[in-house]
């Protein structure tokens, strides 16, 4: 069977629906309770990187002119992912809201598991959709960040992020040394102006002021509120509490992927504005098989800056030559992440090791690490 023919397969594309093992480990908490709100994130978390130990590392390369037509069961998974997060979290609002046999405690883990579903898989799978040219894919992306209010999200990614990762206008381009607590509230206060710059800024080349209905934060505020509404009809203020609880845990794993994905890579300065171009070195690769499956292969992360519009199935892997790699998936990675003294220590030796590499030229890292190099030309 030719790799094409492989892809094909529905068998193939199976273990990339690994999320949905999720969902019925939100009922299971909701109705039965005690230990089992727990359930979630030792699933996302604990499992995958049991699961990673045992099956090693995947390091095939599919055929990247492999046709859409081909990728059908993959792209479904990314297709069907908003009605079952939308039903899992307004359903849990409902649940909860109208029920008592559940304690505060209780209420708090089991919304704390669903936020782990919405960010490690929700926002994973928005930002797979947003990525592609069909409208529908890119709604559904639209629809399942404003379930995590974070529609900015959308701007700062792919106006921002792809065009700046590495400089010191990507906000979400970790610096070296810098802990995880302090870049997670750096990027809350930053990214949401840093998005709104970057919308005003192509506006402005289209001759368009800021306030023109083209801006996408009008879409972005109108469906935020939407979702804050159905909260509140379906759950009162405690409804609304709840949901804004679990948009806050969403976020919280997505910032701590992305601390992970380019902490201390960052592009050489070649004067006048001007930074190298991106490559795979850029990006923290990670080749474990559990977690890509469970995070659709967005640990093929320096293959996605490469040709950010590949759809996930699709995506190449990088040798230790190449670009560089994580000793663990990115669920180990995030929780290592957690714990700064520890996070550096297993981390820091591996960029220095990376500059010497690849930059052995560069003798003052200083500015890099501050974030004090110019601005990119064009980026402000």
């Amino acid at each position: 069977m030719s790799s094409r023919e492989q892809i094909r397969s529905p068998r193939r594309a199976l273990p990339f629906w690994l999320s949905l093992g999720m969902v019925p480990l939100a009922v299971l908490g909701a109705t039965v309770g005690g230990w089992t709100v727990v359930l979630m994130p030792i699933y996302g978390w604990t499992m995958v990187t049991i699961l990673d130990a045992f099956l090693g590392l995947n390091e095939d390369q599919p055929d990247p002119t492999t046709p859409e037509a081909d990728l059908f069961w993959y792209r479904l998974i990314t297709l069907i992912w908003f009605p079952v997060q939308f039903v899992t979290i307004y359903g849990m609002i409902w649940w909860v809201t109208h029920t008592d046999h559940l304690g505060a405690l209780e209420t708090i883990v089991l919304f704390f598991g669903v936020g782990v579903i919405s960010g490690t898989v929700g926002i994973v799978y928005s930002h797979e959709l947003l990525h592609q040219k069909n409208r529908l894919e890119r709604w559904l992306g639209d629809l399942l960040l404003a379930s995590v209010l974070y529609s900015h999200f959308r701007t700062e990614h792919l106006l921002v992020h792809h065009l700046w990762v590495g400089t010191p206008r990507d906000a979400v381009t970790a610096r070296y040394n810098e802990g995880f607590h302090r870049f997670f509230l750096r990027v809350l206060l930053d990214c949401p102006r840093s998005a709104w710059r970057a919308e005003k800024l192509k506006l402005a080349r289209a001759g368009r002021p800021v306030w023109h209905r083209s801006n996408p934060f009008w879409r972005y505020g109108a469906l935020q509120l939407a979702a804050l509404a159905l909260a509140f009809a379906l759950g009162g203020w405690v409804g609304l509490g709840l949901f804004v609880f679990q948009a806050f845990v969403a976020i919280w794993q997505l910032e701590l992927t992305n601390y992970v994905e380019h902490y201390g890579l960052t592009r050489e300065y070649k004067g006048e504005g001007r930074y190298e171009h991106v490559l795979p070195r850029h990006s923290w690769n990670a080749s474990h098989t559990a977690s890509n499956w469970l995070l659709i292969n967005l640990q093929r992360h320096s293959d996605h800056h490469y040709k950010p519009e590949r759809r996930f199935p699709l995506l190449q892997t990088y040798t230790a030559d190449e670009a560089p790699q994580l000793p663990l998936g990115y669920p180990a990675m995030t929780a290592l992440a957690m714990i700064p003294p520890l996070w550096r220590r297993r981390m820091n030796p591996r960029v220095r090791a990376w500059r010497k590499t690849y930059y052995p030229q560069i003798e003052d890292w200083a500015p890099y690490k501050d974030g004090t190099t110019p601005m990119p030309r064009g980026s402000v």
